[in-house]
């Protein structure tokens, strides 16, 4: 394995090439340590060394340490790994092993973020921020069952009254075309159409 290239990250790290494919990157530091030169050959012992032990390490700490300012999904933490020049098997290490101690943990933050939004967002709207962000499909619902359950409708009730109020609107004042226009905005919200003729005391017939 020869070092085909080095390049200059920041003052302290620079990424490197082995083979002229993206290896790892290390810091300056550690380039001194491991004898890292461009056109030089790096032995297997070296780069099991820094694979399996350097770099697992770190990439731990890493994770702690961006979960101590605020709560990741997997994938989303995963990104973040990434940007930092993480190769996917150390990558995968450093999740696995904060998941095991539950540090991330898909099914209670996407609990946590649907108790948060459930009284102003609408179903739709969360469940698309929630694969935005990376997790499973299968547990967001089973997440918003658990959360909503049988409430579900009243709660899309709740949710659309919440805007109404926060747009000063009066269903029983506004005239047709002022609820068409509402109706509109609730239904980029993600709302169910029955549910916002339903609140904003809409004829389902003369729509």
């Amino acid at each position: 394995m020869i070092i085909t290239g080095i390049t200059e990250l920041t003052k302290s790290r620079s990424k490197i090439e082995i083979d002229y494919e993206f290896a790892f990157v290390l810091y300056k530091g550690e380039l001194r340590i491991y004898g890292i030169k461009e056109g030089r050959e790096i032995s297997e012992e070296t780069y099991q060394e820094i694979i399996k032990k350097v770099l697992p390490k770190r990439a731990k700490l890493r994770a702690m340490n961006l979960l101590k300012q605020r709560s990741y999904t997997r994938y989303a933490l995963a990104e973040k790994l990434r940007s930092g020049g993480y190769p996917e098997p150390v990558l995968e290490e450093a999740l696995d092993y904060v998941e095991s101690f539950h540090y991330i943990d898909d099914r209670q933050y996407a609990q946590d973020y649907i108790e948060y939004n459930k009284e102003r967002k609408s179903r739709a709207k969360i469940m698309q921020e929630l694969h935005q962000k990376g997790i499973e499909d299968t547990l967001i619902q089973k997440a918003w069952e658990e959360c909503a359950g049988d409430d579900e409708k009243e709660l899309e009730r709740d949710q659309i009254i919440y805007w109404l109020q926060k747009k000063h609107f009066c269903a029983e004042s506004a005239d047709f075309k002022e609820k068409q226009r509402m109706m509109a905005f609730l239904y980029r919200k993600g709302f169910k159409a029955e549910d916002i003729r339903s609140v904003l005391l809409l004829d389902i017939t003369s729509i």
